[in-house]
Order: structure tokens, then C-alpha cells, then sequence
């Protein structure tokens, strides 16, 4: 029986609206699932309603929200793989572009990043995105070259498969850490759609005698929830312990809540929440000042700052209190400069009154970067980098001190997507420098010579150079000090070195010139207009090293001689020669030297330079020993090298008249 043309037409247009309809409601199960925040989920579902959608339009957006799941999860290869998708397909949103930038930064592919935050410039010029992007490629590659002496080392007692983060220390001793995990033995096993891990609970591993950290266990089930508890915070006394909760519902964005629980014995009581704010909103990861009158928490309620989609981003606040028996008070944003339109989380107090926190919205070198804040007059606070290997390509965040040392734990996923914790510590700075004590005509190294150094600390020692003439001393952080050497037959000789303002470790090296009483000793770099006895300006830094020596010296006399070169009148050049020497002993009475210890002496073109070792160094085509006499120079051909010897024939120098001078 033939089916009429008809009923054929109409059962085609029911499977395709059938199929359009199942399409529609794919697709709007996926929108809603990633708009709850179930980004794990969401993936499998718009892949699934990629392969059935034939739009091409509809299907590059799809593309682009895989992307964002996984930028949201913390997989920046998968993301930066799906945003090169969306970009190769034309996508509209130039944002794509922006966050195919992070992740290839996060990825520690810093050049290709640099490129992409370029390109994003010429679409959006006045966002100020691009150009923190190129400036924190640019700081990630030098910060990484030079590290700032920080050691950082992963914790594998406390770290499983999948993620373990925020640490703190739950005991004076610091032999007992509270950390969150999702691993296996949590409480709750339902699978988090934002994540596809469990949900977390605080864990606990206690370190023994011969320093080894137990297997980390959960803390009872007064702590921990079939829902999700973590980022722990333990008071200075170790008596309460603050904590974030939160409620879960699938397909459904659900608040946390901030709990406080009290020791009781070796057991929590039953945790209270807060109640800082309505149980839709996300109030997490406390942290409070060390007189407990301060609690400073991560929120995206109402007052937070924008983000690049119009929505509050998660920023830091507070709360206070009069009295540890006072309620708190109503939560004030930090505002400016700590908060940012990105992301600032995980807050935490150090005793010192420092603010540590994580954010992607300062300038940093990965994803979350850790900072630090100190407070300033007037309420303000100076935001610095924690720098590399604190910090890394990847996400940091949830560190903790140990009070009276530069070591603590951290968070960070650098080895992969899950994060891990990892010890910290920075080694006491040791600062040393090595010196060796010359003969300023001869480079020869003197043996003997005694070096004192003096420290801004008032604290004087004293060594002697080996047969090769080196010292060493060890130094103290944050302290000027002056090296001054002396040796029988030689003018005293300093030189300076500093350790303030280093924050790594460093071996200085110095050599000291010691110049022989009984040569004549050259000035070089003093300078003058051609035909002039008017010194230039440059010439002052050598002459400034004079009066040093002078003042070092301040038992001898000494005779400021000026040469000419062979050209010109003899008479001219004599008379030259005396107006530039006057010149020199003109500047050194100026500078405070006593007028009775400086003879001025010109000698004109009488006395030709002879070349000595350091000359015939720089000068190789001058023999040593040479005298640079008129015939010899004009027996050079090459002009330019004429003119070198002439340069070398024009000098100051000066020589020890006297050395039983009585300083008035």
C-alpha cells in the first residue's frame, strides 16, 4: 500500500521538530548546569549537544562555554585548547582572546601569551587587561630567572590524587596541620559537579618525634558534613577554629557560611555559623588578627567589585568586633588597593600584622598569585609579589606562617590540575665577601696587607691577606660597611660595599688599589676642553677618590703633576700644563684638603709617558717600557693609533712629597 506523499511530509516535520526540541532542551540543561556552577558537569553535556547541533553559529558559542568550563576548573591546557577553537572559528567576544592569554600564561607559555595580549590590545585598546598581561609575562620570565631565595619543596605525606589545599597549624609546636581535601576517605561521596571530585572536609596529620608527618585522617563528625567543609583557620591560642560550610543542592548555586567551633579537650564542639550574611550568599576562608577582634573573609556579596562580565567578582572583607564577647559588626570591603575586579581569595593574618591573600586580578605570574599586604598610615596598604617559586605559572594561594620564622605551607596546582601542599621557607640570608688587595701601578697582588672592616653597626675586625693576596669576611644583614687595607710602603686604600636592601643571599667581591709611596701615581679620567685649564665635569669622580685618599692619608704632602702631549708650542704647553695642575689643587682645597699639603707642578711635553703593564693591557700595539717620545709616535701609522698615544702622554698624576705632615 503506498503511504500518501502527505503523511510522509507531516512524520518528517514531527522528527524534526522532535529533534529541535530535544536539541533546545540539551542545550538548556547545559546553560543551566554551568550557570549553577556545575562546570565538570556542564562539559559532557555541551560536548554531547556539540555533536547533535548543526548551527555553526550556536555551535562556536558552545565551543566557547567548554572553554569556560574549563578555565573554571583549573584545566588551563583543555581551556587553552578550546579557546584556540573558538578564536580560529571567528568568535565575536574579543574576551576569548583574553582568556586563551591566561591560560598560556598559567601554562608558563609566556612569549605565545605576550603575543595573544598584544592581539587583544589591538581589539579592545582601552583595556587595561592587555597591557598587565604583556607586563606580568615580562616580570614571570625575569622573576624566574632570578629567584628570590625562597625554598619550596611539595609535602607528599599530605598530598593524594586529588586536591589538598589550605593548610593551617592547629598547634604551637607546629607539629599538627589541618588542611581540606577531596581525597577518599571524606565524609560526603557524592561527586561535585563544579569539580567531578568529592566534596572536601578538613583533614589532620600530626608530625612524631623523628619528625615524620602521620597518614592525614578527617576530623570528627562534628567538623566535617556529608556537605563541604575547608579552609581552616585555628586561633593563636589553638583554642577555636574557624572554618567555611557549604550547603550543596544539584543544579542549584548554594552560599557557604563561615563556622566557628571551641576546643574542648583534644575534641571540637559543635561548630555555630557566624551568620555574617544570608545563606545564598558565599562568605569563606577566614582568617583573624592576632587579638581576635578582626576577622577578615572572601565574599561575592552585594559591594564587591565588578568582574569582566558585569558580575561581583570575590573580594576580601571584614568584620569587628569591641570585646571577644561583642557580636560582630556589619562587613566593610578592604576596598582599593587589595581588592580588585578579578579574584581575591584566601586571605590570612600573619601575627605581624601582615595580610596574605591570593588574587588573578593584581599583576602575577600564573593563575592566583599570593600576596602580600602591609598596612600603611592612613589606612592604606602596599601590595607586593611574593615573587617566584613562592609563586608559579600555575594557581597559589592558602598559605600560613610559623610565627617566628620565614616558613610555613602553601597551596599551589603547579604539578598538575589538582592542588597540592607544599613547605616553604626562606633560609637566613648569608652574605660574605671575598677581596683581593692590589699594587694600583703594577696589578701586583699584595701579601700581608692588613684590611679592617668597619660595619654602620659600630663593629670593627681586622684579617690579613694571603699569599695571594685575597681576605674574607663574613657580613650582617641590612649594614654598610668600609673596607680600608694598609701595607708598609703604600698609601691606605678602602673600598665599600652594603648588604641593606638584599633579599638573597650573596657573595660580594672587592679590590682594593693600594698606591706605592715611593711611584708616581696616575689619575686617569681627568678631563679637559682642548686648550683649556677648565676641568669638565666628569672629571670630578676621580678626583672625589683623591680627596678619599687624602683624607685616609692625612700624613703626607703630596705634588699634583699635569703633561701635555708633543704638540704644539713648547712654552704654550708648559704654561698649559701648570694653569690644569693649579686647576686640580684648586678642587681639592675646595673639597676641604689643607692648601699646605698640595704642590702644583706643570712639566709640559718634558717628560713622555712611559708605557707600563696596564698600558700595553689596553694598548696592546704599545710596547711596555716603550717612552712615548715624539719620533716614536710619529713613527706609527696608523693616525688613529698616533692619537691614542697622544691621549696617553696627556695626564694627572700625582706622587708623595712628604709623609710626617702634622694635620693642624
Amino acid at each position: 500500500m503506498r503511504i500518501p506523499a502527505i503523511v510522509v511530509t507531516l512524520g518528517l516535520i514531527f522528527l524534526i521538530s522532535n529533534e529541535i526540541y530535544s536539541q533546545n532542551k540539551r542545550l538548556q540543561r547545559a546553560y543551566e548546569t554551568y550557570n549553577a556552577g556545575e562546570y565538570h558537569q556542564a562539559i559532557d553535556i555541551f560536548k554531547d549537544a556539540y555533536q547533535k547541533i548543526t548551527d555553526k553559529k550556536e555551535k562556536v558559542r558552545i565551543t566557547f562555554y567548554i572553554a569556560e568550563c574549563y578555565r573554571n576548573i583549573n584545566d588551563p591546557k583543555q581551556a587553552a585548547m578550546w579557546y584556540r577553537k573558538v578564536i580560529s572559528r571567528d568568535y565575536k567576544d574579543p574576551v576569548a582572546v583574553l582568556y586563551y592569554a591566561d591560560m598560556l600564561k598559567m601554562l608558563g607559555e609566556y612569549e605565545e601569551a605576550k603575543q595573544q595580549y598584544s592581539h587583544y590590545k589591538e581589539l579592545v585598546p582601552n583595556d587595561s587587561h592587555a597591557n598587565d598581561g604583556i607586563l606580568s609575562c615580562d616580570l614571570a620570565m625575569e622573576w624566574i630567572e632570578f629567584p628570590n631565595g625562597y625554598v619550596v619543596k611539595e609535602m607528599k605525606y599530605f598530598n593524594s590524587r586529588l586536591s589538598d589545599f589550605g593548610p593551617t597549624f592547629a598547634r604551637e609546636d607546629y607539629r599538627l596541620v589541618y588542611f581540606t581535601s577531596t581525597r577518599e576517605e571524606t565524609f560526603g561521596k557524592k561527586e561535585h559537579g563544579g569539580t567531578g571530585q568529592s566534596f572536601a572536609d578538613i583533614f589532620e596529620s600530626s608530625m612524631d618525634r623523628k619528625g615524620r608527618w602521620s597518614t592525614p585522617v578527617p576530623l570528627s563528625e562534628e567538623i566535617n558534613t556529608e556537605g563541604e567543609e575547608g579552609t581552616p583557620f585555628v586561633t593563636s591560642d589553638y583554642s577555636s577554629m574557624y572554618f567555611t560550610r557549604c550547603e550543596t543542592s544539584k543544579n542549584k548555586t548554594m552560599g557557604c557560611q563561615i563556622f566557628v567551633a571551641v576546643r574542648s579537650g583534644e575534641n571540637w564542639q559543635k561548630p555555630e555559623s557566624l551568620g555574617l550574611a544570608e545563606d545564598s550568599i558565599v562568605v569563606a576562608h577566614p582568617t583573624l588578627s592576632s587579638d581576635e577582634l578582626t576577622l577578615y573573609f572572601v565574599s561575592d556579596m552585594r559591594g564587591s567589585a565588578k568582574n569582566a562580565h558585569g558580575k561581583n567578582s570575590k573580594d576580601i572583607w571584614k568584620v569587628t568586633r569591641a570585646s571577644m564577647s561583642d557580636s560582630w559588626g556589619e562587613p566593610i570591603n578592604l576596598g582599593e588597593p587589595v581588592n580588585t575586579s578579578g579574584d581575591e581569595l584566601f586571605p590570612y593574618m600573619h601575627p605581624d600584622g601582615t595580610l596574605y591573600f591570593s588574587s588573578n586580578g593584581h599583576i602575577g605570574i600564573g593563575g592566583l598569585d599570593i600576596f602580600k599586604a602591609k598596612s600603611m598610615a592612613g589606612g592604606n596598604w602596599e601590595i607586593e609579589n611574593m615573587k617566584y617559586p613562592v609563586n608559579s605559572s600555575a594557581d597559589d594561594f592558602g598559605i600560613c606562617f610559623e610565627t617566628s620564622r620565614e616558613a610555613g605551607f602553601l597551596s599551589s596546582s603547579r604539578k598538575g590540575r589538582s592542588d597540592d601542599i607544599y613547605m616553604f621557607m626562606l633560609p637566613p640570608l648569608k652574605f660574605t665577601i671575598t677581596g683581593i688587595v692590589k699594587n694600583e701601578n703594577t696589578d701586583e697582588l699584595l701579601e700581608s696587607a692588613t684590611i679592617r672592616s668597619i660595619s654602620s653597626d659600630g663593629i670593627t675586625l681586622e684579617t690579613q691577606t694571603d699569599e695571594e693576596g685575597t681576605f674574607k669576611f663574613m657580613l650582617k644583614p641590612g649594614t654598610d660597611y668600609v673596607f680600608l687595607a694598609e701595607k708598609k710602603g703604600f698609601l691606605k686604600g678602602k673600598e665599600r660595599e652594603t648588604t641593606k636592601n638584599r633579599e638573597t643571599s650573596t657573595e660580594f667581591t672587592t679590590t682594593i688599589y693600594l698606591p706605592p709611596i715611593d711611584e708616581v701615581i696616575r689619575i686617569d679620567n681627568i678631563f679637559f676642553d682642548f686648550a683649556s685649564d677648565v676641568l669638565r665635569p666628569e672629571s670630578t669622580v676621580s678626583l672625589d677618590k683623591l680627596v678619599e685618599t687624602l683624607n685616609d692619608n692625612p700624613n703626607i704632602v703630596i705634588e699634583l703633576g699635569s703633561h701635555t702631549d708633543n704638540r704644539g708650542n713648547n712654552d704654550f704647553n708648559l704654561d698649559l700644563s701648570n694653569r690644569r695642575a693649579q686647576s686640580v689643587v684648586n678642587y681639592l682645597i675646595y673639597k676641604g684638603i689643607a692648601p699646605d699639603r698640595l704642590v702644583s707642578k706643570g712639566y709640559g711635553e718634558t717628560q713622555p709617558k712611559i708605557v707600563d703593564k696596564r698600558d700595553h693591557e689596553a694598548y696592546p700595539f704599545l710596547p711596555e717600557e716603550q717612552v712615548l717620545t715624539e719620533v716614536y709616535i710619529n713613527s706609527i701609522e696608523d693616525e688613529d693609533l698616533q692619537e691614542l698615544a697622544h691621549f696617553l702622554n696627556r695626564r694627572t698624576e700625582f706622587k708623595v712629597l712628604r709623609t710626617d705632615y702634622i694635620p693642624r
